[in-house]
């Protein structure tokens, strides 16, 4: 069950270059553009309808997309982020199944530009998220899945020391076919300095 309040706005979270803030509808347009320009390096890892129905992501407005992720936020399901560069947008990070009660749990995906990934932006912005869902909304688990061969995604995983749960055999419909994703998790017990420390102590 969703935490069933609205969640609070928490400003900008940064660390250093990187910070994370709630999507606006400012963001549309420039999403829009880092989505076009990214098609090439974003497809493969991209979610599908099995009927085969698509929309290539960054072809039409943005803005029915950030009305829903907005309306989660006010729900108390889920938080939309941007992941910023330098004060500029280059990737998205969406915290989705907010859940309360015996739960209090969470789901976390994200995507960066292409021409920022390998910059430790991801891991950095992860961090700040989890931490905030950690201490600002007192949840005690976030999941994050990932493709087996999504290697980028690992490597941000494996830096912040999240731990391997299992694999859950055709997961999500990914680029056309159900596709296997591996879990990673983090546990609130298990993060007594925060995630944001273990960056900053690479």
């Amino acid at each position: 069950m969703p935490l069933g309040r609205e969640i609070d706005d928490p400003g900008l979270l940064a660390s250093g270059r990187v910070a994370v803030r709630i999507i606006r509808w400012a963001d549309a347009e420039p999403l829009r553009r880092l989505l076009t320009d990214n098609r090439s390096w974003l497809q493969r890892w991209e979610a599908t309808h099995p009927s085969g129905r698509s929309v290539v992501p960054g072809s039409v407005s943005m803005r029915p997309m950030i009305r829903t992720l907005r309306r989660q936020l006010r729900a108390g399901s889920g938080m939309p982020f941007v992941i910023l560069y330098d004060g500029v947008v280059v990737g998205q990070l969406s915290v989705s199944e907010i859940s309360g009660g015996a739960l209090q749990s969470s789901q976390l995906g994200y995507w960066v530009s292409e021409h920022v990934a390998g910059r430790g932006v991801t891991t950095t912005a992860v961090a700040l998220v989890i931490d905030h869902l950690f201490s600002a909304l007192g949840l005690h688990r976030v999941e994050v899945c990932i493709r087996p061969e999504n290697d980028p995604s690992l490597r941000v995983v494996e830096k912040l020391g999240l731990r391997r749960e299992g694999r859950r055999e055709s997961y999500i419909h990914i680029d056309g076919a159900w596709r296997d994703h591996d879990v990673f998790v983090a546990l609130r017990s298990d993060a007594s300095a925060g995630y944001v420390a273990r960056v900053s102590r690479d």
